[in-house]
């Protein structure tokens, strides 16, 4: 068997914080700033009256931001980001509760159409699985631009369910007087219900996104509990931040087809009153050649060492645990090309 193990032992003394490695953990934003909207304020004393709860599903093609403007709305990170095309590869829920409204987002892999593989057929499977049962879709490109790709994403999207065109990263048009025309032209690519440029970076227009949602959920009871976040457990998002970290450190050096498998997961309670429980977690990055597998590794382990460390540390203060985390790189050459594999590897 093609494995090379690295730890990570959690540390007391570590006071690395986690804002100073890629991929910091987003701040939560308890409390938003209340601020009129087409729907009026969200959060008020509206939580006595009627609940009102929906799925939103966020959608587009690869790298637009989806990820990013989820885990602004949740206000917790429970996505992964990075600049690699594919970076989600799961249908992650997650959940916002403000007044008498739950609102249930579904962040959802971005459309490929590049490589038809077995790994990218399941993955674009569960984008249309996700598009056909929401109240709502908020459809993310990013502002000022309409690619082909997005076009293929846009394809998917019915006429029965009320679409938002989300025109993310504001911010990066230099030209806002270009906006215009170009909201103009997309009015005739799709009967969208609204328009809404704005960056996912900027708290006030995640509250404003929040104010347009509000109005296309049902008055029903919620599904999850108020302060439940994500449908994810912890070991999931374990998998998911050492694939961030991989991605972050490696950049378009290794293909996108590297994955990591979670192969032990125990928590142990803490052994003395004001001590954190300990999670023991072991883990498996499958690649799909030996230079792949030197590339993650690095010069004498200091990749894989990097990697483990800042999966440590960020989970240390996501899971709010002390952390002992085991790595290690395997070859599986063609898994990606292989459904049964694929299936085996956790992908639906």
């Amino acid at each position: 068997m093609n494995m090379t193990p690295i730890q990570n032992e959690p540390n007391d003394h570590d006071d690395m914080d986690a804002d100073s490695a890629s991929g910091a953990l987003l701040p939560p934003m308890p409390g938003m700033p209340a601020m009129p909207s087409v729907a009026g304020s969200v959060g008020s004393d509206a939580a006595h009256g009627p609940q009102h709860c929906g799925l939103i599903a966020i959608v587009g093609k690869p790298n637009v931001g989806k990820s990013t403007l989820l885990n602004a709305l949740v206000g917790q990170k429970i996505s992964i980001t990075s600049r690699k095309a594919q970076t989600t590869r799961h249908r992650i829920t997650g959940m916002r509760t403000l007044g008498a409204t739950q609102f249930v987002f579904v962040d959802t892999p971005g459309f490929q159409t590049l490589h038809a593989n077995a790994l990218n057929k399941s993955l674009n499977k569960t984008v249309q699985g996700a598009v056909g049962d929401v109240d709502l879709i908020l459809f993310v490109v990013e502002a000022g631009s309409f690619t082909p790709a997005d076009a293929r994403v846009l394809k998917l999207l019915g006429k029965g369910i009320p679409t938002v065109l989300l025109a993310n990263k504001l911010d990066n048009v230099h030209r806002r007087g270009d906006i215009a025309p170009w909201l103009q032209d997309m009015q005739g690519k799709h009967t969208f219900a609204e328009f809404v440029p704005m960056s996912a970076k900027n708290a006030k227009d995640i509250e404003r996104l929040f104010g347009i949602c509000e109005k296309y959920l049902p008055e029903q009871p919620w599904f999850y509990g108020e302060d439940e976040l994500t449908d994810r457990s912890e070991k999931f998002l374990a998998g998911e931040l050492v694939r961030e970290k991989l991605f972050r450190l490696t950049g378009d050096e290794l293909p996108y087809t590297s994955t990591v498998i979670i192969d032990k997961f125990e928590e142990e309670p803490p052994q003395k009153k004001g001590q954190k429980r300990l999670l023991r977690i072991a883990a498996t990055i499958v690649v799909e050649r030996d230079t792949h597998k030197a590339m993650v590794i690095g010069d004498k382990g200091d990749r894989i060492k990097r990697i483990g460390m800042e999966t440590r540390v960020e989970l240390e203060k996501l899971a709010d645990a002390k952390v002992f985390l085991e790595l290690w790189v395997k070859v599986r050459s063609g898994w990606a090309d292989d459904e049964a594999r694929v299936r085996s590897f956790g992908y639906e």
